[in-house]
């Protein structure tokens, strides 16, 4: 019923390869900035939730090129990390992930700053009084008690991940076995 092809497999491989680098290296720093969003008052706070959210509500063809025009060889940024590290993102699989993982990067961070907003201050308030230092009540408090929302926003954004195709195609194509992925196949 269901024949799939090497390409097909590839595709599907790939796919899975591109969304779960893309969760990885996206939740670490979803997590720094939830924490961000929910713990601190500073200057500009409304534009960094509104940054966040810009993939959301741009086309996702204008967010592939907007990463074009920054890491491709001769973006901003893309121009030297390929003149003196070497790393091209661009018509790469690796540009696939950067690309899903920034679509995916508002349905990560809400869920993971709702669970810490949820964190009782109390809490951390107590592990402080007994000593120990900020990270440390981070680690050992928020964090445990964040883990859901954690989970619950790796699971979205790899979902995202998975699906995203209008910035994937835009920024890096859809070259058979090294960008194409499940979306672009199909």
């Amino acid at each position: 019923m269901f024949e799939l092809s090497p390409a097909d497999w590839t595709a599907i491989f790939l796919s899975l390869k591109v969304a779960t680098v893309a969760t990885l290296v996206a939740t670490p720093l979803g997590i720094a900035v939830a924490w961000l969003l929910a713990r601190r008052n500073f200057w500009g706070k409304s534009a960094l939730d509104a940054l966040i959210y810009l993939p959301l509500v741009l086309p996702p063809v204008v967010t592939g090129y907007l990463l074009l025009l920054t890491f491709g060889r001769k973006g901003l940024v893309g121009g030297w990390l390929a003149d003196h590290m070497g790393i091209v993102f661009s018509f790469r699989w690796t540009g696939a992930a950067l690309a899903c993982g920034i679509m995916a990067f508002p349905l990560l961070v809400r869920p993971i700053r709702l669970s810490i907003e949820a964190v009782d201050r109390k809490l951390e308030a107590a592990a402080s009084t007994l000593g120990a230092a900020p990270w440390r009540v981070f680690l050992t408090v928020t964090l445990p008690l964040a883990l859901p929302g954690i989970v619950a926003g790796m699971v979205l954004g790899f979902a995202k991940a998975i699906g995203e195709f209008g910035a994937t195609i835009t920024f890096v194509s859809n070259i058979p076995g090294e960008t194409q992925t499940i979306s672009a196949a199909i």
